[in-house]
């Protein structure tokens, strides 16, 4: 996994944890992170991960049938 360090103004009221968790949001409704991935990115398991994609109106079931074949295979 890599690193990305960036600058996010002090007039931006967002703590660490938060900023993780809608960058993981984002990346897993673009379809570009699966459930596990984002998960991890967001420090969290799968299960409070997507327990908490309700709070960004991020559907669980946002993404194509062959993710979803993927991911049971993984599970």
């Amino acid at each position: 996994m890599r690193t990305i360090n960036f600058k996010i103004p002090d007039t931006v009221d967002l703590d660490d944890k938060e900023i993780a968790l809608l960058v993981a949001s984002t990346l897993y409704e673009r379809g570009k992170l699966s459930l596990g991935q984002a998960a991890e990115l967001a420090g969290l398991t799968k299960r409070t991960f997507a327990e908490i994609l309700e709070k960004y109106d991020v559907s669980i079931f946002n993404y194509p049938p062959s993710d979803l074949s993927r991911d049971v295979e993984n599970a």
